[in-house]
């Protein structure tokens, strides 16, 4: 022990002890390129999957649309109105314009994988331009869930 450390306590001793130096800060960059590559990997899938649910959220606007006017409708014939509308944009124009009467609701029960819109409820559809019926209880489910619930694209 040098003489200078006798009679110092444990604190003054302490107090001379030269600091830790501190290592060198550890690089947060990969150190292969692997790496790199995964990480471009998962951008591009990343990319791929906003563009895909941008995509689809663009192509069901009309749907949210239709639903929107469905809240707000109480006469039956507007939402036959409201549902050739909504076909007319889901479908090629050649295939649903002409349709009428049970070849229109056929459709309607093809597009949707149901019979709803041929039995009484449905048949209501046909007949609401010309007839004016109270049964939109009836029908605004059934409209509901075929604007939600139709297959988009050629028949």
């Amino acid at each position: 022990m040098k003489e200078e450390w006798k009679g110092l306590n444990l604190v003054e001793l302490f107090d001379l002890l030269e600091p830790i130096p501190e290592p060198a800060p550890v690089s947060m960059m990969p150190q292969t390129a692997g790496w790199l590559w995964l990480a471009l990997l998962c951008l591009v899938l990343l990319a791929g999957i906003v563009w895909v649910l941008r995509r689809r959220w663009r192509e069901n606007a009309y749907r949210r649309q239709a639903l929107l006017e469905l809240k707000n409708t109480t006469d039956p014939s507007d939402l036959a109105i409201l549902l050739r509308r909504t076909a007319l944009v889901a479908y090629p124009r050649k295939h649903v314009a002409s349709l009428h009467g049970p070849d229109w609701l056929a459709f309607l029960d093809d597009t949707y994988q149901g019979s709803a819109f041929s039995s009484a409820a449905g048949k209501s559809l046909v007949e609401a331009p010309y007839v004016r019926r109270a049964e939109v209880e009836d029908l605004k489910p059934l409209v509901h869930t075929w604007i939600k619930s139709h297959c988009k694209g050629v028949r």
